[in-house]
């Protein structure tokens, strides 16, 4: 590694993809991206490759035999490895949950991956995999620093009225709490609001996506969010159902032939968006709700009802600056964007209808002038956050002598 800089890896794995992307990191300046691709489709018979380098045009995807992610992560080690891949210096992992003893972004040891492996019943549907293709890289990649970034780190300033749950004491003492998630999206669209000078004292960032959180910020730092225990809780998903009232998952598990395993898997696969209309893509639903189809204009009621809710309810608890969409539908469907946000002051036309269905990249203002309350749309960047988090840990490590 040269004196000042270094080439990052940075792995971010999903249920049917792993995205990958290389960053280059110069001391003093925010890591800029060189690389990106992903393996998508992962377990199906139209699993894609597809790999870029900044600056030169695009490729197509090209079909592979990814039948789950352990052989996703090897192809993807594979293609970073080859002559015209800049030597890598260190590997950051999104990782969703670090359990109750990780408490912040770190180098990876074996006492650090005990801890995640002990972390799993906290998140039984994502750290698994996330270990597996942990450890294939660093099987690797021996010889260099890796580092996991957790999306719950972020959310460690909400006060404990966010956190704790009224159960009893000896559960809170296992690590039961609300940990909240998608806190490296919300930590990247901080940072670039803030090296725009947008600098509100109080914001909501509403996080939409296949998963959806919003959070309530003061002076850019987390203070409540919905998401809990798990990822599977807070407003409606693209195959999660969002709070539930205890008494429905009793229900469930008294059906016949119903199990632990299977009522989770539902909870996590089969609800949501996805079970409303049939499939997962707000997209094809938005097509048909505007052909009148009324289970598509029920399910899109559905989930905007819960992401008004939620934002009316942090707006009411902690106070309203400004509002960011973020995440794939946050950041792409305009009519999303116009039904939560105008549903919630019904007296002032926040976003204004050009400025929210005009194409753009980067931080974007869509309320109207006359709103009181700002809107946003900001990228999520969870990759440059992990690029930044591993570059500032590499630094330091290097500064101490531990490198």
């Amino acid at each position: 590694m040269k004196s000042g800089s270094m080439h990052i890896l940075v792995i971010n794995s999903g249920s049917s993809s792993v995205k990958f992307s290389i960053f280059s990191a110069i001391s003093g300046h925010d890591p800029e991206p060189v690389v990106d691709g992903s393996v998508s489709g992962i377990g199906t018979a139209d699993a894609t490759l597809e790999i870029r380098h900044v600056g030169v045009p695009r490729v197509n995807p090209v079909k592979v035999g990814a039948k789950n992610s352990l052989e996703a992560i090897r192809l993807v080690l594979d293609e970073v490895s080859k002559p015209e891949i800049p030597h890598l210096d260190a590997i950051g992992y999104r990782v969703v949950h670090p359990g109750p003893k990780l408490n912040r972004h770190q180098r990876i040891t074996d006492i650090v991956l005990a801890d995640l492996e002990a972390a799993v019943v906290f998140a039984p549907l994502h750290d698994p995999d996330a270990i597996h293709l942990i450890r294939e890289a660093m099987h690797r990649f021996p010889d260099i620093p890796h580092y996991a970034c957790f999306d719950t780190i972020f959310h460690q300033t909400m006060p404990a009225s966010a956190t704790t749950y009224p159960i009893p004491a000896r559960f809170r003492a296992q690590g039961v709490r609300r940990y909240g998630f998608h806190g490296l999206s919300c930590e990247s669209g901080v940072r670039q609001l803030d090296a725009a000078a947008i600098r509100p004292e109080r914001m909501v960032i509403a996080h939409l996506g296949s998963g959806c959180s919003v959070t309530a910020l003061r002076d850019g730092k987390s203070v409540d969010t919905t998401m809990g225990l798990t990822p599977t809780g807070g407003v409606v998903m693209g195959t999660r159902p969002g709070d539930l009232d205890p008494g429905l998952i009793f229900y469930l598990l008294r059906e016949d032939g119903a199990t632990v395993d299977s009522v989770e898997h539902m909870l996590n696969h089969e609800a949501g968006i996805k079970a409303l209309f049939g499939v997962n893509d707000m997209q094809k639903l938005r097509d048909a709700a505007a052909t009148g189809d009324e289970r598509a204009k029920l399910a899109a009621e559905i989930f905007t009802s819960s992401v008004r809710r939620a934002i009316g309810g942090m707006a009411a608890l902690h106070g309203l600056d400004a509002l960011v969409f973020t995440g794939g539908i946050g950041e792409h469907d305009a009519v999303s964007r116009e039904e939560i946000a105008g549903g919630l002051w019904q007296s002032q036309p926040i976003v204004d209808p050009i400025l929210n269905t005009s194409p753009g990249n980067g931080i974007r203002k869509i309320s109207s002038d006359a709103s009181a309350t700002p809107v946003y749309i900001v990228p999520a960047e969870e990759d440059w956050m992990i690029a930044i988090h591993v570059s500032q840990m590499a630094a330091s490590a290097s500064a101490n002598g531990r490198i």
